[in-house]
C-alpha cells in the first residue's frame, strides 16, 4: 500500500484588506470612550433607537463638516448584529474574516479597515490608501510571506486584495485614485465587492425624506436626523436616472435633495465625487450582486415627499429608454438585495449573482466561498447557480404581541421551505408557517419578546435569506 503524504495548504501570498460598509464599523467618542455605534445588547438598542436623542452623538458637528475630524474614531469591524430602520440591520463580519484567514499564509496578512462611515467616501479613501500601502509593505517583510510565495507557481511578491462590502467598495475605489498613491493600483491583484452601490441606492433618498409624508416611528425619525447632514449617506444617493417625471425619468438633482430633507451642498459634492471615481479602474474586479429581493429602484417626488417604486427603466445601447408600441415607458422589476438594486451593483465584466439581503451578505456561505476562491487564485465565477433562492420582505419594526407580516417571494411551492424567527439574545426559535395569499407566500407570526429577531427563509436549493427586525414593546416612547 502506498504512503499518504499530507497536502500543503492552498493559501495565497497576498495581503488582504477587509473594508466594511456603512454602519459596519464600531464608532466611539474619542474623548469619553462612549460607544456611539456597534453594541447589540438589548439595553443599548433600546437606548439608541427608542430614547429621544439616543443617537445624538452620531450627528455631524460644524467642525466635522468643515473637515476637522477626530471627535469620533472607528475601533473595529462590526462584531455583533445591529439594527437600523429602512436598512433592516447588518450582520457582523466575523465569519467573513475567518474565511479569509483560512486562505492566507498567516493572520498577519489580513487587515480589517474600520472607518468613520459618516465622513465623505473621499476622506476614507485617502485613509485606506495609506493603510493599504503600510499593510502591504509590512506583510512583505513578514517571514511567512516568503514561505508562502515560494509555494506558489509564479513565486511573485505579495499584492493587495480588497474585499469590500457595500459602501466599502466605494471607499476602495477612492483609495485606488492615483492622486493618493500612484502605484497602489499596480500593487493590487483584485477587488471583490459585495453589494456595492456603484450608482447609488434610491433608498438613501427615502431615508433623508423620512417623516415628510406623515408621522413615523421614533427610530425612523432618529435615523433621518442623523443622516440629514451626513456626507457618507449623501454619497449613497442614486446617480442613475431614478426620478419619474411625467413620461420621462431623470436624475436626482441637488435641489431635489434639499427639498426632500437633505443637503444640496453634500449632494453636489457626492455627484462630483462619483464622476471623478468613474475614471478609477478596479484591478481584477469581481462583483457579488444581490438578487431576487424586493428593492426600491425608482422614485416619484410629490411636493417634497418621496414615493418609492419597486421597478425601474431599461435603456437601449444608445441611451434611449425602452418604450412600448404606444411610446409609453416600460417598467421592469429588476430587484436587488433589498437595498441596492441589481443594476447599481453589477459593475464590471465579472458578476456573481446571489440571492442575499444587503446587510447579511458577510455571513452568506456562497458569498464567502466566492471570496475564498478569488483569494486562492481559483475561478470565482462558479458558485452554485441552479435555482435562485427566494426573496424576503419583512417590516423593519415589529410590536410585541402584534402580528408581523412576512412575505416570501420567488417561491412556487412550500415543499422543503424552512422559515423561522430567532430571538438573537435568547436563541428562542419561532417556526413560521407561511400560506398562500394572492399568489404570494405570507406568514404572520407574533413576536412576543422585544429585542432583535432574525427572520430566515431557507430553500431546498441550499440558499438562506435573512433579515433583522427590531421588536419593540407595545408602549414605545414617541417624543
Amino acid at each position: 500500500m502506498g504512503e499518504h503524504t499530507a497536502a500543503s495548504r492552498n493559501v495565497t501570498q497576498d495581503a488582504v484588506l477587509v473594508v466594511p460598509g456603512i454602519m459596519g464599523s464600531e464608532l466611539r467618542d474619542t474623548g469619553t470612550g462612549e460607544v456611539l455605534w456597534g453594541l447589540s445588547s438589548a439595553s443599548w438598542v433600546r437606548r439608541a433607537w427608542l430614547r429621544p436623542g439616543g443617537l445624538h452623538g452620531l450627528r455631524m458637528t460644524e467642525e466635522e463638516r468643515a473637515g476637522r475630524t477626530g471627535r469620533v474614531r472607528a475601533t473595529g469591524l462590526l462584531r455583533s448584529s445591529v439594527w437600523t430602520p429602512y436598512l433592516h440591520g447588518f450582520e457582523p463580519y466575523a465569519r467573513l474574516v475567518e474565511e479569509i484567514r483560512d486562505c492566507v499564509a498567516d493572520p498577519a496578512a489580513v487587515r480589517p479597515f474600520p472607518y468613520d462611515w459618516r465622513l465623505p467616501t473621499a476622506v476614507n479613501g485617502r485613509l485606506l490608501a495609506a493603510a493599504a500601502r503600510e499593510h502591504l509593505e509590512a506583510w512583505r517583510r513578514h517571514p511567512a510571506h516568503d514561505r508562502a510565495r515560494r509555494a506558489r507557481a509564479d513565486e511573485r511578491p505579495a499584492r493587495l486584495v480588497f474585499v469590500a462590502h457595500s459602501m466599502g467598495g466605494l471607499v476602495a475605489r477612492a483609495a485606488l485614485d492615483p492622486a493618493h498613491d500612484a502605484g497602489l493600483a499596480g500593487d493590487t491583484r483584485a477587488v471583490l465587492t459585495l453589494g456595492t452601490p456603484f450608482f447609488g441606492a434610491a433608498k438613501a433618498a427615502a431615508i433623508l425624506n423620512t417623516g415628510r409624508g406623515g408621522p413615523v416611528p421614533l427610530p425612523h425619525r432618529q435615523l433621518r436626523e442623523v443622516c440629514a447632514g451626513m456626507p457618507g449617506l449623501h454619497d449613497l444617493l442614486p446617480q442613475y436616472r431614478c426620478v419619474r417625471d411625467g413620461d420621462d425619468v431623470r436624475r436626482l438633482e441637488p435641489g431635489d435633495v434639499a427639498a426632500l430633507g437633505g443637503s444640496a451642498e453634500l449632494a453636489a459634492a457626492a455627484e462630483a465625487a462619483h464622476r471623478d471615481r468613474e475614471r478609477v479602474p478596479l484591478p481584477g474586479h469581481r462583483a457579488v450582486v444581490g438578487t431576487t429581493q424586493p428593492t426600491v429602484q425608482n422614485l416619484t417626488l410629490r411636493d417634497g415627499v418621496v414615493v418609492t417604486h419597486h421597478s425601474g427603466v431599461r435603456q437601449h445601447s444608445d441611451g434611449r429608454l425602452l418604450r412600448d408600441t404606444r411610446g409609453r415607458l416600460r417598467w421592469f422589476d429588476l430587484q436587488g438585495d433589498g437595498t441596492v438594486y441589481k443594476q447599481s451593483a453589477a459593475q464590471g465584466p465579472a458578476v456573481i449573482p446571489l440571492p442575499f439581503q444587503h446587510g447579511a451578505v458577510a455571513r452568506h456561505p456562497v458569498a464567502r466561498k466566492a471570496v475564498a476562491e478569488l483569494l486562492r487564485d481559483d475561478d470565482p465565477l462558479g458558485p452554485p447557480q441552479g435555482a435562485a433562492g427566494c426573496g424576503l420582505d419583512v417590516p423593519d419594526l415589529a410590536v410585541a404581541g402584534e402580528r408581523l407580516t412576512v412575505r416570501i417571494g420567488e417561491v412556487d411551492t412550500l415543499s422543503g421551505l424552512d422559515c423561522r424567527a430567532v430571538h438573537l439574545e435568547t436563541g428562542t426559535v419561532l417556526p413560521l408557517r407561511p400560506g398562500w395569499r394572492d399568489g404570494t407566500l405570507v406568514a404572520t407570526p407574533v413576536l412576543g419578546t422585544p429585542g432583535l429577531h432574525r427572520i430566515t427563509a431557507a430553500t431546498p436549493d441550499g440558499h438562506t435569506v435573512s433579515q433583522l427586525t427590531l421588536c419593540v414593546p407595545a408602549e414605545t416612547p414617541e417624543s
